[in-house]
């Protein structure tokens, strides 16, 4: 049976998410998220992706980008194989990393409130899966766009586009509190060196 064509159009928001193979871990230490997210960050760079939220889990990811292009199945083609190859390499492994396919389902950016629930069960995931007692805030959790989302005094990454959920959120995204600079006409991106996970 033929794979379903994937829907792809400028201006599409996707919730994408894959597993390892077997489930098994995508990411055994800090060094591999990071190497995970300097490889988004320069999939950005070369698709013009703007991330509203993202979560990294032991064996699996949640990101939901949006694509000012319709560019999600090249970006990801070369998004998940790039990670692979760095992480098979730098474990001297070889084969595939994730399971499969990737899913792709589409958000409504409307301003309906979708994207927000979108974002809220990504944000949410290391609570669903116990990775945070219940006096731990969910801030704490560093391998994941909310902490990101709280900075005030520190410019949010470029390439993360705060605007519409926090309008979701009926928060303005220039007004106090909601900080960094991360205009959706603020259009370079930061390089991977200048972020600290």
């Amino acid at each position: 049976m033929a794979r379903k064509v994937r829907v792809q159009y400028p201006g599409a928001i996707y919730h994408v998410m894959n597993r390892g193979d077997h489930r098994e871990s995508i990411f055994c230490d800090d060094e591999d998220r990071k190497l995970f997210l300097c490889t988004l960050v320069q999939g950005c760079e070369k698709t013009g992706w703007q991330i509203h939220s993202f979560c990294l889990m032991s064996n699996h990811f949640h990101v939901v980008l949006e694509t000012p292009n319709a560019n999600l199945v090249a970006g990801m083609k070369w998004f998940l194989g790039v990670y692979t190859a760095r992480f098979n390499r730098k474990r001297k492994l070889l084969g595939h990393l994730f399971s499969g396919r990737y899913k792709a389902l589409l958000v409504d950016g409307s301003g309906n409130g979708y994207l927000k629930s979108v974002c809220d069960y990504v944000h949410l995931n290391p609570v669903r899966a116990g990775l945070l007692s219940p006096e731990e805030p969910l801030e704490s959790y560093r391998w994941s766009s909310y902490p990101l989302y709280l900075r005030e005094s520190t410019p949010r990454p470029a390439w993360l586009r705060v605007d519409r959920l926090l309008g979701e959120w009926g928060i303005r995204w220039d007004e106090p509190g909601a900080g960094g600079d991360s205009s959706p006409a603020h259009t370079g991106f930061k390089s991977p060196r200048f972020i600290t996970w």
